[in-house]
């Protein structure tokens, strides 16, 4: 049991359990977390290197998988090696200013990928439904403006949270039953009204990333009416399945942010395990996928990659046409 200072107003540690109930579990589970969060930086930088070397690359689509990847590294860097070391080796403990540090960039990142996943779905349309004009209107320009909107609306919207926290008086509470800090996570432990972090929490969430899956929605389902419109059947399928696994992806990224988000504010009745796991997959599995399924599946970045880890063209690839 963890000792609390009840005469503590202002905690300096808060101590983070791990996944709740399964703390005999935790190594057996470190070693799938940890492979994913390995594959997903390997991969990511990977993607990285790839399109700064080769000029050909700088194009609209290439520069949003470099976004992309960008911000799939901040979001698993914040949160995985702290839940790593959790598992490995009991580092439980945390300060305030870490906590509300990690918490900002979890959600930053996040909000940022849903920005980029936006601009993504945006240039499919354009390439699919407004194939003459794709150069005049995601010009250089318009990608730098993009980049930094994403950046400039996840620091406006993560900022407030920060002072929202420390106005709160947390009376010795410190124990989260978590593996990362998160906002509401955070707000929950204090000793004082916290209705301004549930309802900014839940507002800036409708308004940003809800916002964000609306239109990604409606991007693919006008994509998928011009794909039916194709006389080619081959270039129906390809097209379906280039946006069967765009989805599965988003899906991914989406669905166990949101129940995790909706479970802090609505879900008393949710085990706090699954909470927890649910919350985990979200940051590791989307970094891990993304780079394969926007990334090797387009064959202009497999085939730079197989040039970069076959330099002399003469080794092995299975199923890629016997050698690279």
């Amino acid at each position: 049991m963890y000792e609390l200072n009840e005469s503590s107003f202002d905690p300096i540690t808060f101590v983070l359990t791990g996944i709740p109930g399964m703390e005999e579990s935790h190594i057996w589970i470190s070693v799938p977390f940890c492979l994913m969060y390995l594959t997903a930086v390997l991969s990511n930088l990977v993607l990285l290197v790839v399109i700064a070397t080769d000029r050909s690359l700088h194009e609209p689509m290439y520069l949003f998988l470099a976004m992309l990847a960008l911000s799939d590294l901040m979001l698993s860097t914040t949160t995985v090696p702290k839940m790593l070391a959790i598992f490995w080796f009991s580092a439980r403990e945390i300060s305030f200013d870490a906590c509300v540090t990690q918490m900002f960039f979890t959600h930053f990142s996040f909000i940022v990928e849903s920005s980029v996943l936006l601009a993504m779905a945006f240039d499919r349309y354009v390439a699919v439904c407004e194939p003459l004009r794709y150069g005049s209107i995601l010009t250089p320009a318009v990608i730098a403006k993009i980049a930094l909107s994403a950046v400039a609306r996840a620091f406006c919207i993560m900022f407030p949270p920060i002072f929202l926290l420390k106005r709160l008086p947390y009376c010795g509470h410190n124990v989260m039953p978590h593996t990362y800090c998160e906002h509401m996570g955070i707000a929950r432990l204090a000793c004082a009204d916290i209705r301004a972090n549930v309802w900014y929490g839940l507002t800036t969430a409708l308004l940003s990333s809800g916002l964000d899956v609306v239109l990604i929605a409606a991007s693919y389902a006008l994509i998928l009416r011009a794909v039916f419109r194709l006389p080619s059947p081959e270039a129906r399928l390809k097209t379906l399945s280039t946006c069967g696994s765009h989805l599965c992806v988003i899906l991914m990224f989406y669905v166990p942010a949101f129940f995790s988000f909706l479970t802090h504010r609505f879900g008393r009745h949710v085990p706090s395990h699954v909470h927890v796991l649910l919350a985990n997959l979200y940051v590791v599995v989307p970094p891990m996928l993304n780079p394969i399924v926007y990334g090797v599946r387009t064959r202009q970045i497999r085939e730079r990659v197989l040039r970069l880890l076959c330099p002399s063209g003469d080794c092995p690839c299975p199923g890629w046409g016997g050698r690279c």
